[in-house]
């Protein structure tokens, strides 16, 4: 008896290794973010910090890796015939744009980046001047003007406006509008913004195709006496991150993020981990068009 006993025991521990493999959950590999920092006319300094930031935040959690670039060779679905290795937009999960002015793409280019987030469902991240994708144009005395509304209208309507003006640089308000969306549960209802550059979208945006999330506390700033640019929108209307859906796409927004301090800030830090993982489908989160929230 003894000894059936010891081999039924034997044969026990010699199944517990093989049955805790079976149980143990496989671990996902990373998904790859292409980050786009080119700039054409004006060179944003939090660029290199904003990249660094992602390849951080997605190393930590393990969830996505980043490769950089400031051209825009990869944005494309052909394959490369002369460049060894070149990956293409099949490669990537989502892409990011802290961009600064019209895209040099051509018109396939152009199609296959629409369709990398509407057709084939993958993601797009948006910072900062990402929404000035405008053609610009230099007066004699050297100021600058919007030359043709932004310039590609697909575009607009996927990221949901195109940037028009920078009324304030100095510190404001922000108030939280859906504290139940993933990427915005670590705010409170409302927080300042130590210093940043506030943009003003065109007329391409509209609450009612978007989901705001939050927005620019008006009562923070001096509507009458704008420090750094006029208003075009009225009533005026500042948001500072929204979602939409892009066919079976997500699109995460935001405009804050031209002082490089603000990346170091873990609230933010915390906000751009949880877009990714939005817009790479790895979490749910409401981007109902127009909705007015009411989970704050």
């Amino acid at each position: 008896m003894l000894k059936t006993l010891t081999s039924a025991a034997l044969v026990a521990l010699s199944l517990a290794p093989a049955a805790q493999a079976q149980t143990q959950p496989v671990k996902s590999e990373p998904k790859h973010i292409l980050f786009l920092g080119g700039s054409k006319y004006y060179a944003h300094d939090a660029v290199s910090k904003a990249m660094y930031t992602m390849a951080k935040i997605g190393e930590q959690s393990g969830l996505f890796d980043v490769m950089f670039r400031t051209d825009f060779q990869l944005v494309t679905k052909q394959p490369f015939k002369t460049y060894l290795n070149g990956k293409n937009l099949n490669n990537f999960d989502a892409v990011m744009l802290f961009t600064q002015g019209e895209f040099p793409l051509t018109a396939q280019q152009k199609a296959d980046f629409l369709s990398f987030v509407h057709d084939d469902g993958k993601g797009l991240l948006v910072a900062h001047s990402g929404t000035d994708f405008n053609r610009w144009q230099f007066t004699p005395d050297g100021k600058m003007s919007i030359h043709d509304n932004g310039g590609w209208p697909e575009l607009i309507d996927m990221i949901g406006g195109v940037f028009v003006g920078h009324p304030w640089r100095q510190k404001f308000r922000i108030n939280v509008e859906d504290r139940t969306f993933p990427a915005m549960r670590q705010f409170p209802k409302s927080f300042e913004i130590e210093e940043d550059e506030t943009y003003e979208m065109g007329p391409g945006f509209s609450r009612d195709k978007v989901h705001v999330l939050m927005s620019m506390d008006l009562s923070s700033v001096d509507l009458k006496h704008p420090r750094t640019g006029t208003l075009h929108r009225s009533p005026p209307d500042f948001p500072m991150a929204w979602v939409k859906n892009y066919g079976k796409g997500r699109v995460f927004v935001s405009p804050l993020g031209h002082v490089p301090a603000l990346w170091d800030r873990k609230d933010i830090q915390q906000m751009w981990l949880e877009a990714a993982r939005w817009v790479l489908k790895l979490s749910e989160g409401d981007a109902t068009p127009g909705k007015k929230s009411t989970g704050n």
